[in-house]
Parts: structure tokens; C-alpha cells; sequence
């Protein structure tokens, strides 16, 4: 900010800092002048199907809910490490390096890669109900039996890297409305298995996130009555990822609400 150049403003900002400020306002949350903060985790993290990519390779998007919250809060420091198709082992070797003892906020979004979400997609998408339902009970096994485990290890990593961060982990949406007809979708039948397999993701993600001590936000009520085969869907029935609206109507505020800006 540029300092007043004329006497009246100066003799302004003189009597303005001159009237006391109650305490619990400079009490109150951290400046985002103050907040260095890293965005990791997937797809859903660096704005896959959102268009308007500041990197390609990893389909960061300008539209991507970790962008969207750092250009309305200005905070100290940004860097935008999600890439589309990560893994927790990506994370762990080409993200966390981004995370140190400064980093005072970090949003995660990581698991579903892990699980074969594109392969279990594509089996739903183009195969019958029972190879959607295989497809997706052997993703569910992965979930339940290794998933825990791999996400213990990335959540140890973050704080060891980041000790005094906030770290919120950003669950998923359902991608299908349930009931009645989809014109150009799955069945009714796939759509229910799909979603109940992200109910199962999304409860192993959010209980780890706990035990490790971190902010867990789900995805499924932000995206509410905006899946896909809704009329108004925030989520791309081509890609089954969220769109610029999604990121900026359901993740963003989700993701603002619990990063307290």
C-alpha cells in the first residue's frame, strides 16, 4: 500500500491511529498477510476440468479452489502443488518438499486416484451394472484395507514438515443424483453403487484425517442438488470432475469456512 501523499491524508491517518482498538478485535484471526499456504493433493485439488490452466502438465486451474481463495485473500505466500492424476505417493515425493516450519496452511485432497477411480469410471461408464459393481467393491477392498495406512503415512509426513499449519482435507462429492432418470448418465443402479463407493472413501479419509489431527471437509453436502444429471450440475458429466462453478460455489466456501477466511 502506497503512503498518503498529501498533508490532510497524513494528518488522517495520524487521528485514525490515535483511536483505540479493542481488544478482542486485534485478538481476532491472523491477517491472510500472515498465512503461507500450500495447496496439495489431486485432480479434484488443482482444478481438473476447470479450465483456464496456469500449468497443463498438472491441469492447475485459475479456476481451482486453492487459486480462487489465494487471489481473494492475498495471503504471504501461495504455492499451488496439486497436480491432476496424483497418488499419495506422488504427493509424498514431488508435493510435501513445498511444506515447511513456515507453512501456516495446507489444503489436501488426495485418495481417490489411489483407489483406481479412473478405471473403476470407465468400467461404470461403459460396462454393465455387475462390472461397475466388481470394479467397484475392488476399489472399496483397497480403501478399507490399504488406503488407512498410506494416509497415515503422507498425514505424519505434512506435519512433520509443516508443525504449526492448519491442515484441511478436502473430501468428495457424489457425482450422480440418485433416483429418477439420467438422460446420457448411469443407470440408476450404478449411479447409488458410485456414490455409496464415495461414501466409503470419504469415511476413510475423514476418520484418518481426525486421528491425525486435522480439519476434515466434506464435499458431499457442498455439492448438494448439483450432481451430475441435476439441472443445474456443478460436476462435468464428461470428465466427472467439479467445473469452475463447482470450485467456486461448493469447494471454495467449504474450504474458506474452515480455513477461518
Amino acid at each position: 500500500m502506497s503512503l498518503p501523499r498529501t498533508a490532510g491524508a497524513a494528518l488522517l491517518v495520524l487521528a485514525l491511529a490515535s483511536v483505540p482498538v479493542p481488544a478482542s478485535a486485534a485478538a481476532a484471526a491472523p491477517a491472510a498477510a500472515e498465512v503461507n499456504y500450500v495447496a496439495l493433493g489431486d485432480s479434484y485439488a488443482s482444478g481438473t476440468g476447470a479450465g483456464d490452466y496456469s500449468d497443463l502438465p498438472c491441469t492447475r486451474s485459475r479456476n481451482a479452489y486453492p487459486a480462487l481463495w489465494a487471489e481473494a485473500n492475498d495471503p504471504a505466500s501461495f504455492t499451488f502443488a496439486a497436480c491432476g492424476g496424483a497418488t499419495v505417493p506422488d504427493v509424498l515425493s514431488d508435493q510435501v518438499d513445498e511444506l515447511d516450519a513456515d507453512t501456516t496452511l495446507v489444503s489436501l485432497s488426495i485418495g481417490g486416484n489411489d483407489s483406481g477411480f479412473a478405471s473403476t469410471m470407465l468400467s461404470c461408464r461403459l460396462s454393465t451394472t455387475s462390472a461397475c459393481e466388481r470394479a467397484l467393491a475392488e476399489a472399496g477392498e483397497y480403501v478399507t484395507g490399504e488406503l488407512p495406512a498410506e494416509l497415515d503415512r503422507l498425514y505424519a509426513t505434512v506435519r512433520a514438515r509443516a508443525p504449526r499449519a492448519e491442515v484441511v482435507v478436502i473430501g468428495y462429492p457424489y457425482l450422480y443424483k440418485e433416483g429418477g432418470l439420467c438422460l446420457g448418465g448411469l443407470g440408476s443402479a450404478k449411479r447409488t453403487a458410485v456414490n455409496q463407493g464415495s461414501d466409503l472413501l470419504n469415511e476413510t479419509i475423514a476418520d484418518r484425517a481426525e486421528a491425525a489431527g486435522f480439519t476434515f471437509v466434506d464435499g458431499r453436502p457442498a455439492f448438494a442438488g448439483h450432481e451430475i444429471c441435476t439441472s443445474d450440475a456443478w460436476i462435468s458429466s464428461t470428465n466427472v470432475h467439479p467445473t469452475a462453478e463447482g470450485h467456486e460455489s461448493a469447494y471454495l466456501p467449504a474450504f474458506a469456512a474452515a480455513a477461518g477466511n
